[in-house]
């Protein structure tokens, strides 16, 4: 049976230049269950240091809700699908959540066969 309590769940904050590179790796990363939603905020400003410059761009916010033990694999793949030398893939676990939404979340993030070969197949 799957966990249903919030600290087994966790929000991946991801951000990307732009809104089509947004969508694919939500599709993906819902696609391959290794996220059950992905809210795509934006456009958003982030200000930062790259390269020993201040940076000003304007960006794109996901919001990957998933299970915290699916997070290395997530991490993997958006760094696979993701243009950034360093993207931004960083996670908090949940503290609370409502169990209906928290049942759905490990429901939609339970790996099947297809997608164990296909994890399998990448490492």
């Amino acid at each position: 049976m799957a966990p249903r309590n919030a600290s087994a769940a966790a929000i991946a904050f991801v951000t990307v230049a732009s809104e089509q590179q947004a969508e694919a790796i939500a599709r993906a990363v819902v696609g391959e269950r290794l996220a059950a939603c992905v809210n795509v905020v934006g456009p958003i400003r982030s200000i930062y240091r790259w390269q020993d410059a201040i940076e000003d761009e304007p960006e794109f916010l996901l919001l990957m809700k998933t299970r915290a033990s699916l997070f290395p694999l997530l991490e993997r793949r958006v760094r696979e699908l993701h243009t950034y030398e360093v993207p931004e893939v960083i996670a908090a676990r949940l503290d609370a959540g409502s169990a209906p939404y928290l049942a759905w979340l490990f429901e939609s993030t339970a790996l099947g066969p297809a997608a164990r070969r296909t994890i399998k197949r990448r490492r």
